[in-house]
């Protein structure tokens, strides 16, 4: 058997928790049935994109490409700022059923383009406008068109003229279960020099607000080296885990640490008072806005961001490097052995396609097959009880 096939062969048998992380975060958890709590059963009014960035999630979480434990129970995945949204780009967009001239639809490019069954290694692509991403003229121009024209799509607003845009790569590779290495490829593929913000997330989701009695769970930073930072995941039930976020120097005009909490925004959702001063939307606020007293200067919470600022030239990439792990004194996360991992899984990736696709196939009929595997793994759901 090759690696991967005796990853599975362990999951399998000896119930080694390969699976027990993985792409198990939504694209979208906003106005699907799993949060609705409405009387009418409305579910897609009663809790809208423009609500999703500021409310807290109860049964499920989303995220841009991102992974989650089984339970959804520790997230992590990417946020973008382009310095001309409006909000944080967090999670997909797309048209409730109502909004749409054909119904729902996601009005957002991103492709899954690799993954083995264990999520050992992955790969994903977004494509992120350089211009504001026109959220109001996508809705409005699909209101106003019949069923018999067709959908207005992201494309036809000319936001991705000129190849002004970012490719946004998310590649994952797993040491061991639950060391899981994350590289965040920025390549600029328009013609101009642009600062992009790139805030990879990790946060809890709220299992502590509905009166469970469930004891709230913590991050917050622990280790500040010259070259990472450290970020605890503490959680009392489940256990610890921690961060790594690499600092990229020279390419990087600026790197900061965001604390918050995910907390409902009662003040701005619907005019009550706030349970506390750090809520949901914090990050974004302070990132868009410029608010300062919207994250939590005591470094922590149950949301975080790492802030970097790409200043990123025309075909050029900046990389971020990343790493989620069960182990809390690492002194070279990112060293040799980081790219290595990624080198050996992709070449345990290919091994264990080249083995299971027919041999009859050409090489670009085998490449259509394997990222079509990529996009039903990528949306698989866990198997909790093997895990």
């Amino acid at each position: 058997m090759n690696a991967e096939q005796e990853r599975l062969q362990a999951f399998l048998t000896s119930k080694t928790p390969w699976r027990k992380w993985g792409p198990y975060l939504s694209e979208r958890q906003w106005g699907t049935v799993r949060e609705d709590y409405s009387d009418a059963g409305d579910a897609w009014n009663y809790f809208s994109h423009e609500q999703s960035h500021a409310r807290a999630y109860r049964w499920g979480e989303d995220g841009l490409l991102g992974i989650s434990d089984a339970k959804q129970r520790l997230c992590f995945s990417v946020a973008l700022w382009n310095g001309e949204d409006p909000v944080l780009k967090e999670r997909m967009f797309g048209l409730t059923g109502n909004q749409g001239n054909h119904g729902e639809d996601v009005k957002e490019y991103y492709f899954y383009l690799d993954s083995t069954p264990t999520h050992s290694y992955m790969k994903g692509l977004y494509k992120y406008p350089q211009a504001e991403f026109p959220y109001r003229w996508l809705v409005e121009e699909n209101q106003r068109r019949g069923r018999h024209v067709a959908e207005f799509e992201l494309l036809d607003t000319g936001v991705f003229n000129g190849n002004r845009y970012f490719d946004v790569e998310v590649e994952y590779a797993k040491a061991d279960p639950k060391d899981i290495l994350i590289r965040l490829s920025i390549t600029n593929r328009g013609p101009e020099t642009k600062v992009v913000k790139v805030l990879p997330h990790l946060w809890f989701r709220n299992t502590w607000s509905w009166g469970d009695d469930v004891e709230k769970p913590q991050l917050k930073q622990v280790r500040k080296q010259p070259k990472f930072s450290v970020i605890e995941a503490a959680n009392s039930k489940y256990g610890t885990s921690w961060l790594y976020c690499d600092h990229i120097g020279e390419t990087t005009e600026s790197f900061e640490l965001l604390f918050t909490e995910n907390e409902t925004n009662f003040e701005k959702l619907f005019g009550a008072r706030n349970l506390t001063p750090y809520v949901k939307d914090g990050i974004h606020r302070y990132v868009v806005n410029g608010q300062a007293d919207a994250v939590n200067p005591a470094q922590q919470g149950t949301k975080f961001a790492a802030n970097y600022s790409l200043n990123i030239d025309p075909d050029q990439t900046h990389q971020i490097k990343l790493r989620l792990t069960h182990q809390a004194q690492l002194d070279a996360p990112f060293g040799p052995a980081f790219a290595q991992l990624f080198a050996t899984r992709i070449q345990e990736a290919d091994d264990f396609y080249q083995a299971v696709t027919p041999c009859a196939l050409s090489e670009e009929m085998r490449n259509v097959q394997r990222q079509a595997f990529a996009g039903l793994l990528w949306t698989t759901s866990p198997i909790s009880s093997s895990i």
